[in-house]
This record gives C-alpha cells, sequence and structure tokens, in this order.
C-alpha cells in the first residue's frame, strides 16, 4: 500500500493511493503492516531537500503524526482528522516552546477541550464556529485564513526533460516495443503520450537561424 500528499508552500494540494485490492477495515497497522513514514521538504536555498524516514507508530494516521512531531521537533502535539466524500477536515494544537512559563496548565487543559471536538463538527462547522466551540473560555484569536486548492495543470515539458534524461535509445527502445511511449503523473492524474514525431522532437539538434 502506498500513500502520497504533496503540498505546496502556496497550500496547493494533490495527492494518490495505490492499494492491493480493496482494503479491509481495521488499524492502521493491519491495513499497512511493517509500514514507514517518509517527510520530504524541499526548501528554497538548500542543495537538497530535507528527508526523514521513520517507523510508523500508532494505530490511526493522526497517531503517527503525533509521535512523529514529538519525536521530531520535541513539541508534543495531537491531531484529530474527519473526511467525507466531499471534505477532509483537521483540528492540529501543538505545544509551543516557552508556553509552560505563561501557563501552566495550559497544554493540559487545551488537550482536554479539544478532545471533545466530534467528527460532524470537524465536518459541519467553520474554523471560527469551531474553535469558540471548543475553547470558548480561552482567548481564541483568528488569523487570515488560506484557501486549500488543487489546481495541476499538464506539464508535458517537465516530462520531455525527464525522457531526455533517461536517455535517446531507452526511449526508443520503449516506442519500438508499444508503438508510443506513454507516461502517466499519477500524482497530478494527467497522461503523456508521445508518438515516434514526438520522440524525434525531443532528441533532435536545435535548428540554428
Amino acid at each position: 500500500s502506498l500513500l502520497v500528499i504533496d503540498c505546496a508552500e502556496t497550500l496547493n494540494l494533490r495527492g494518490y493511493a495505490k492499494a492491493e485490492g480493496t482494503p479491509a477495515a481495521g488499524t492502521l497497522a493491519e491495513l499497512v503492516g511493517d509500514g514507514r513514514l517518509q517527510l520530504s521538504l524541499d526548501i528554497e536555498g538548500l542543495d537538497q531537500p530535507y528527508q526523514s524516514l521513520v517507523p510508523l507508530e500508532g494505530d490511526s494516521i493522526a497517531e503517527v503524526f503525533e509521535h512523529y512531531l514529538a519525536q521530531s521537533e520535541q513539541q508534543p502535539a495531537r491531531l484529530w482528522l474527519a473526511g467525507s466524500a466531499q471534505a477532509a477536515v483537521a483540528l492540529f494544537v501543538q505545544k509551543l516552546p516557552g508556553a509552560d512559563a505563561k501557563d501552566l496548565d495550559g497544554w493540559s487543559r487545551v488537550q482536554q477541550l479539544a478532545n471533545t471536538v466530534r467528527e460532524d463538527e470537524l465536518l459541519g462547522l467553520d474554523a471560527e464556529a469551531l474553535l469558540r466551540r471548543l475553547f470558548a473560555e480561552e482567548n481564541v484569536r483568528l488569523f487570515e485564513a488560506r484557501r486549500v486548492t488543487h489546481d495541476w495543470p499538464a506539464d508535458p515539458e517537465k516530462i520531455a526533460e525527464m525522457l531526455r534524461a533517461l536517455g535517446e535509445d531507452e526511449v526508443r527502445a520503449v516506442l519500438e516495443e508499444h508503438g508510443e511511449v506513454v507516461v502517466h503523473d499519477d500524482l497530478s492524474n494527467h497522461t503523456y503520450r508521445f508518438d515516434r514525431g514526438d520522440v524525434d522532437a525531443l532528441f533532435r539538434p536545435p535548428t540554428l537561424h
């Protein structure tokens, strides 16, 4: 089983899920077995992406991320997830450095309040209504909302560069065997087809004028 999520800094989101057959109901461990969680951060200015690969610790995706954040950032965190055919929603709270100095019981109190959240509230209430319901006695400050989008147009030039990197001999071998070169981008769900003329153009030296 494989689950991949890609999120840009602009909150442009895409994902891909693959499983052998139809997964039966069960715990996360029963569904994925001895799985791993890999996180990659491609940050501008770094020579290569930061990557972290850890075992799946927990009986749910929420527990896996809670454990990862507690271990990697040394800061406790809690995560609640809910989903339907129309939406996927998360409530995330994390203890910030120095929080105990401002409010010794704050983290314990926030966890207890957040733990009262119901799935129908996550799916049915907007952010402001949900936070004010959960933390009615707390000082709630709302920041400007940022929209999560799914906008990944086709990028044939990116695929062309990938094929050039693969090499002309390899690409032409696929062309001869199948009559065309087909590349499917699982994350963006786009299919690219290259016929003989397209392949010739890929590896033809540019015309000098």
